[in-house]
């Protein structure tokens, strides 16, 4: 649940504020593009970044993503004659090969195999249009709003498309995912059956940036004729990670050096990441009806903030917004608030509170103290406490 509605702050908070480069010219050849700080999606560029644009082999982002959550790494896949047959299969693959997840998610990825994400399709969902469905369902899930799933491979077709902004939410998503982050990260591997068992195949990743740019760490190519030259490029240096899309570059290799510019752009452009510890922010709120007066809450998640160099620390401020009084039947995890952060007045990034412990609904003295004074509470607020 953390991960859902953190995917939607990121969205609904990072996604919105103005972009500090939109004028500058970067002179990148991609119609879409844009770059933003990997933890909290600020953008820091961009270009064309909402027009709906087929996202090529990309889309194979979230077909790995789903098929990391949804299967056991050690389970079988079986080729479907529909698998086997799809166009574009760089492993191979033939009717009733089987391989396990693991080494099918990483062929896939790294040659951009179309058949091998019919397959996982196929093992999570039985069928290409029910497996479609889920990404939609997905994609809405992250905060996508104008992403629409056809296929789980990125072959063309109409109704399939995305954006450079949408892509980047996505991306953002999955590399939150440590199997996901090992797998695009990975420059060649072998590929191994199970039947036949004699089969084996070396793949090298389509991403050429692997071992080329300094603080490479993924994440996938995309190329068709109408798509044009598409890429996922993400890079860590420090504490500082980037992600870059490009959308509809002038050929294959125009995108790899789109990509560059747009990271070198980005890891000059920002200067630190301002972090509050989740686990150093501990709050209580009191329990009306409970058989506790008290309910302890944190945040969620960590609450980061990338700076830029013409930025200034002193003008962020922590906003805490929380309930004085909540009802009884707390459960761990709920959310019962959220801490804003302000950059010269502004939200900026917000994570939720939530609750860490169970408060059940019942009687305590002290509870039914909170309810009658709760018309005052601020001023009994120290008595409660130590009530309480």
């Amino acid at each position: 649940m953390y991960r859902i509605f953190t995917a939607i702050i990121f969205s609904l908070f990072i996604f919105s504020l103005p972009v500090q480069a939109a004028e500058k010219d970067l002179k990148i050849t991609a119609d879409s593009a844009i770059l933003i700080e990997a933890t909290t999606g600020r953008v820091i560029y961009e270009k064309n970044a909402d027009i709906a644009r087929p996202p090529a082999s990309m889309t194979k982002m979230m077909t790995c993503i789903l098929g990391l959550e949804n299967l056991f790494p050690d389970e079988m896949v079986t080729i479907s004659q529909e698998a086997a047959y799809t166009e574009d299969s760089d492993l191979q693959l033939q009717k009733n090969d089987v391989l396990l997840v693991s080494e099918l998610l990483r062929g896939m990825m790294l040659v951009s195999d179309n058949g091998g994400a019919v397959a996982i399709a196929e093992t999570i969902s039985g069928d290409v249009k029910t497996f479609s469905d889920l990404m939609n369902e997905k994609a809405l899930e992250i905060g996508c709003t104008n992403t629409h799933f056809e296929n789980p491979n990125g072959l063309p077709n109409e109704n399939h498309y995305s954006t450079a902004r949408d892509m980047a939410k996505i991306a953002a998503y999955c590399m939150d995912n440590w199997d996901f982050r090992d797998i695009v990260s990975t420059q060649r591997e072998t590929i191994h059956w199970l039947e036949p068992s004699s089969v084996t195949v070396k793949v090298e990743n389509t991403n050429k940036l692997l071992g080329k740019y300094k603080g490479i760490s993924g994440i996938k190519t995309g190329w068709t004729r109408k798509a044009g030259g598409c890429l996922a490029a993400s890079a860590k240096r420090g504490d500082i990670e980037l992600i870059a899309i490009i959308m509809h570059a002038t050929d294959t290799d125009t995108r790899f050096k789109d990509a560059e510019i747009l990271l070198d752009y980005g890891f000059d452009r920002v200067s630190s990441i301002y972090g509050i510890d989740k686990d150093k922010v501990e709050k209580k709120v009191f329990v009306r009806d409970g058989k506790k007066a008290t309910l302890e809450v944190g945040l969620a998640e960590d609450l980061n903030y990338p700076l830029l160099k013409d930025e200034y620390r002193q003008k962020l401020t922590v906003e805490y917004k929380l309930p004085k009084v909540v009802d009884g039947g707390i459960k761990v995890g709920d959310i019962v608030g959220k801490a804003n952060l302000k950059y010269n007045g502004k939200v900026v990034a917000s994570v939720p509170f939530v609750a860490r412990e169970n408060v059940e609904r019942g009687f305590s003295f002290a509870s039914k103290v909170v309810a009658w004074s709760e018309p005052f509470i601020s001023v009994a607020e120290n008595f409660l406490l130590l009530l309480a």
